[in-house]
């Protein structure tokens, strides 16, 4: 479990000691090659399918304020599970657009 521990601290920094660019190039994604964004808008996902690349990239790497490194990673994951379960409604008539 320590080891764990260790990962996540190397995985979430906090973007004011690193300098980072929250807005250009967040470190949650323009740690990938090809940002999400690129290959979302590249590829002209939808927005139900473009939330679940977003949020499934950044699961993991992305520390949520007052949240431990599990906790976020979560938050995220289940993000992803939300708009899944709204495509999933979408397509059964379950929910009107």
């Amino acid at each position: 479990m320590a080891e764990d521990f260790d990962l996540y601290e190397e995985l979430f920094t906090d973007p004011r000691d690193e300098g980072e660019d929250i807005i250009n190039t967040p470190d949650h994604y323009a740690r990938w090659p090809l940002e999400p964004v690129t290959f979302i808008m590249r590829n002209g996902f939808e927005f139900w399918r473009g939330n679940i690349v977003k949020y499934a990239s950044r699961a993991g790497y992305k520390r949520y304020p007052g949240k431990g490194y599990h906790e976020s990673e979560i938050l995220d994951l289940e993000k992803v599970k939300r708009y899944c379960d709204m495509r999933i409604n979408q397509l059964n008539g379950e929910s009107p657009l």
